[in-house]
């Protein structure tokens, strides 16, 4: 038996080299021994850490008697076993910082013996992609704006994950570092080769175009070779835009206007890139992202490349194993590996940013069982060698990356089993939570007729933004950013489109909302503030934004039937509601999480709310006077002094929103 109490004690002497990520999961599991026990004066035994370098990688075997002994043979494989003890004796779940999970300190905790041999993981290399990374990098946790980046590298090591791209652009190479010490692997953003600075942030007066600065683009790709040569690295070989776009749309030159040319220069510079690592690294990893374009230029057999180097397909933002939409593009080919004996892998979202339906800050609109199926038939396909998962800010999407740790692991998953084991270990088991979160994907708007084309909260926030602008500009012409989910027809049919789509799920989700809303009233204490800032916060989200939406759709109406003081009074409405969803999120900001989602720039409910008070005031310019007096008459004054003028004015004129919460006041019947 062995007994825990908060004098255990970690003694790792009898190692070789204390390295860095060796000593930053002794330190974890220090301070989580710090946490779970009360102060005692009581003897305890000793963990016990020992190498045997014969060991398989990343493995560790743990030996429980009146000593623990962990051994392992690298230092991935004492970091998996260190976090293995906090969560299997201590209880420390994997995402216990994102999801508050609250300790309660013991007096001490007994360990019986057993011998455990960690099971080898089913994916080769398996990580997060910190991308649109907009609320991590704005948010500070006591001040210090490192400790978000350390606790989403530390869920990620407890989830089982060997491998990160640290953020996007220049915070990808900000936290590679730290990254690299806590022992993970580093790979790139497919649109950043070689993890490489952009080329118009290195030369930003200069058009980048391979044709004409071969050398500079070389320099930059050299360069970021030497400084990550001391890294774990999988090179990401590849050339694309200088950002989430192919590298033909922003070139003058003409030379690339064919499918041939494209992948001929992409296959040339793959190559390229190959060898200069090979320059500076022995036995280098290599892969390329079969991504949007590429992967349709891969497929009609223009891209060519060394046949070690993985290769790694992406779905197209929603979970479904197919390119990805851009713009009004959608091939939607299958992004599967066509040999399972290939050296495969997957780019796969649980959170997405498309400027059309994708979800950010809420989670993937699509069920567990539905990913279960796509990443099931990608293991059938033989991607097995690497899994990059899109992670985002980790906290809004730690449902499906816990899901996605079972399935790298070889686990059972589907979306009833997920949602009960989730509610247990991180919402005390609450009768009644777990059909909120299997049943969530249900009550997602679906705006298409392919079973992953359902909403997340950009539809509701970039297409009103869309429409108001469109209106602004005084434009009856078809909305270009709506053809993707409408086609090429008129303005009022579009618009038909979108807001049926927005009726047809109107009922489905306001029973979802109410539903959690009443398992929120069940519940108590840690619990149910936990389900608020969570689940309930999310469901707020989706249900205030639809019926946002739907108050747009008689706002427009009124406007454009010139019956501007109801368009008035329903643009500040629809507004009302995305305030209300901001809200949520700002009301969820307890503790640690405070300003966690102020910079929500990419869903940005808020400037949704804006653009509907700015066209609020439009509907005031159009209606009211000239003078501003009228409107203010009609509701201010009795109906005995409205038309008494021998003082104009008696009072400052009403801003907009003023007016509009007057008229909310009054509750007058402006209907007739």
């Amino acid at each position: 038996m062995f007994y825990f109490n908060r004098n255990t004690v970690i003694d790792y002497s009898s190692l070789s080299e204390l390295t860095k990520p060796i000593l930053n999961a002794v330190r974890i599991l220090e301070r989580d021994i710090q946490k779970c026990f009360l102060p005692s004066n009581q003897p305890t035994g000793y963990i016990l850490l020992q190498a045997d370098h014969m060991m398989p990688e990343e493995a560790f075997q743990l030996a429980v008697s009146d000593t623990i002994c962990l051994t392992a043979g690298d230092d991935l494989g004492f970091v998996y076993g260190l976090l293995y003890i906090s969560e299997e004796y201590l209880g420390i779940k994997p995402f216990w910082f994102f999801l508050d999970q609250q300790i309660v300190p013991v007096k001490e905790i007994q360990a019986t013996d057993k011998l455990f041999i960690s099971p080898k993981p089913f994916i080769r290399f398996r990580g997060w992609f910190f991308n649109d990374e907009v609320l991590f990098s704005h948010w500070q946790v006591y001040g210090d704006s490192l400790i978000p980046w350390k606790m989403g590298f530390e869920a990620l090591l407890r989830c089982g994950g060997n491998m990160a791209i640290p953020g996007t652009d220049k915070n990808s190479r900000k936290y590679r570092q730290l990254a690299s010490d806590m022992g993970l692997w580093i790979t790139h953003h497919h649109a950043e080769p070689l993890g490489a600075e952009m080329f118009v942030r290195a030369f930003p007066d200069k058009e980048p175009s391979y044709d004409d600065y071969s050398n500079l683009f070389y320099q930059l790709w050299e360069q970021a070779v030497i400084e990550q040569k001391n890294y774990k690295v999988i090179w990401n070989l590849g050339f694309r835009g200088q950002g989430d776009c192919p590298f033909w749309s922003n070139d003058k030159s003409g030379n690339y206007n064919t499918a041939k040319k494209r992948g001929e220069l992409i296959s040339e510079l793959i190559e390229k890139q190959r060898q200069l690592v090979l320059k500076y690294i022995k036995n280098p990893v290599f892969c390329t992202n079969l991504y949007g374009e590429i992967m349709e230029l891969y497929q009609e057999g223009y891209i060519h490349f060394d046949k070690e180097i993985i290769k790694v397909y992406a779905d197209n933002g929603y979970g479904k194993m197919v390119t990805r939409r851009r713009d009004n593009h959608c091939a939607r080919i299958p992004a599967l590996p066509l040999n399972p004996k290939d050296t495969s892998g997957i780019y796969y979202h649980v959170s997405f940013y498309d400027l059309q339906a994708a979800s950010h800050i809420t989670m993937l609109p699509n069920s567990v069982d539905f990913v279960n199926s796509a990443l099931t038939e990608a293991l059938e396909h033989g991607a097995n060698d690497y899994w990059i998962i899109n992670c985002s800010n980790v906290r809004p999407h730690v449902y499906y990356l816990d899901a996605i740790r079972k399935k790298w692991h070889g686990m059972e998953l589907s979306a009833i089993t997920h949602s009960l084991d989730f509610t247990k270990d991180y919402y005390n088991g609450e009768e009644g939570i777990a059909p909120c979160l299997s049943g969530y994907a249900d009550a997602m708007l679906s705006y298409g007729k392919e079973d992953d084309e359902h909403a997340g909260e950009q539809f509701y926030n970039e297409n009103i933004r869309l429409l108001i602008n469109h209106i602004i500009r005084n434009r009856t012409d078809t909305l270009s950013g709506f053809r993707w989910f409408t086609g090429d027809i008129p303005l009022p049919d579009q618009l038909s489109i979108l807001f049926g789509i927005c009726h047809k799920g109107e009922s489905r989700m306001e029973t979802y909302y109410q539903k959690c809303k009443d398992i929120g009233n069940q519940l108590s204490g840690h619990v149910k503030q936990l389900f608020e800032d969570t689940i309930l916060m999310q469901a707020k989200i989706h249900n205030y934004c639809l019926k946002g939406m739907l108050l747009c759709e008689q706002a427009c109406k009124a406007y454009w039937d010139q019956n501007y003081l109801q368009a008035f009074l329903n643009f500040g409405k629809s507004a009302s509601f995305y305030e209300q969803a901001n809200a949520a999120m700002r009301d969820s900001e307890h503790g640690i999480w405070k300003g966690f989602y102020q910079n929500d720039c990419l869903a940005d409910i808020k400037h949704t709310a804006y653009m509907l008070r700015k066209m609020m005031g439009i509907a005031r310019e159009m209606g009211d006077n000239a003078r501003h007096d009228k409107w203010y008459r009609d509701i201010v004054y009795s109906i005995e002094d409205r038309r008494v003028m021998t003082i104009l004015v008696n009072d400052n004129h009403m801003t907009d929103q003023e007016l509009w919460e007057t008229f909310m006041e009054k509750q007058l019947n402006i209907f007739g």
